[in-house]
């Protein structure tokens, strides 16, 4: 089987980050994955990209991260996909589907609301998944949920307690949303999590068809 991870951070543009694009690609080829997908934090989350610098070079060094991780995985057969995490008051949403062209083009992205989000992304054919739904966290103010607003649930979460994981399974499968997990890796002491398949992805676009349509996948779990 093939895995992926599925939630990771670089330095060049997660202010919680210390390992590279180029690390996260070696780290996670040597741990015997097939692809990573690199989902940085946005603007409005914990960001080290300035709020003051042009849009255009916003989004140039916001892209820098994946685009080293994936220049290395080229190197080593290693899968590198793009997405990003964006955050509403505490609430973390994983976004896929959407390059950097589309992102340079639509600057108003940065002042979406949480259903200007879902529509617009899904129109656009990519994917909103909620990050650790029920992590409880001083900077968290609230815990709120988006049945209708999402494509699926992390439901496990590697820097979650196992408390938080289940609550977020049960929600899932109350809704009835599909699942996944990952890592949220952010350090050089990656924890392995994320999904297997079967059929090896050739782009993203396979990970949003395998969620959307719930085709079959497993999770992987920390053995942390």
């Amino acid at each position: 089987m093939f895995k992926y991870e599925t939630h990771l951070h670089t330095v060049q543009a997660s202010a919680c980050a210390s390992a590279s694009g180029k690390h996260q690609a070696m780290a996670y080829k040597k741990a015997g994955y097939t692809g990573i997908i690199i989902t940085d934090h946005f603007f409005r989350g914990n960001t080290c990209i300035s709020h003051k610098l042009p849009w255009e070079e916003r989004i140039r060094l916001f892209c820098s991260g994946y685009e080293e991780a994936k220049a290395f995985g080229e190197q080593i057969n290693l899968q590198v996909f793009f997405g990003w995490e964006e955050t509403f008051e505490g609430q973390d949403f994983l976004i896929y589907g959407l390059d950097k062209e589309w992102m340079l083009n639509h600057p108003e992205m940065e002042f979406w609301t949480i259903r200007e989000q879902f529509d617009i992304v899904n129109k656009n054919g990519g994917m909103v998944i909620h990050a650790h739904p029920f992590r409880d966290r001083p900077y968290i103010p609230k815990i709120r949920l988006f049945p209708k607003l999402v494509n699926g649930v992390e439901v496990f979460n590697a820097c979650n307690m196992e408390e938080e994981n289940q609550r977020a399974y049960i929600y899932a499968k109350q809704y009835d949303l599909p699942m996944t997990a990952g890592a949220d890796s952010h350090h050089h002491d990656i924890i392995c999590s994320g999904i297997k398949v079967e059929k090896k992805f050739e782009n993203i676009y396979d990970y949003i068809a395998l969620i959307k349509k719930k085709l079959p996948k497993e999770l992987i779990y920390s053995d942390r």
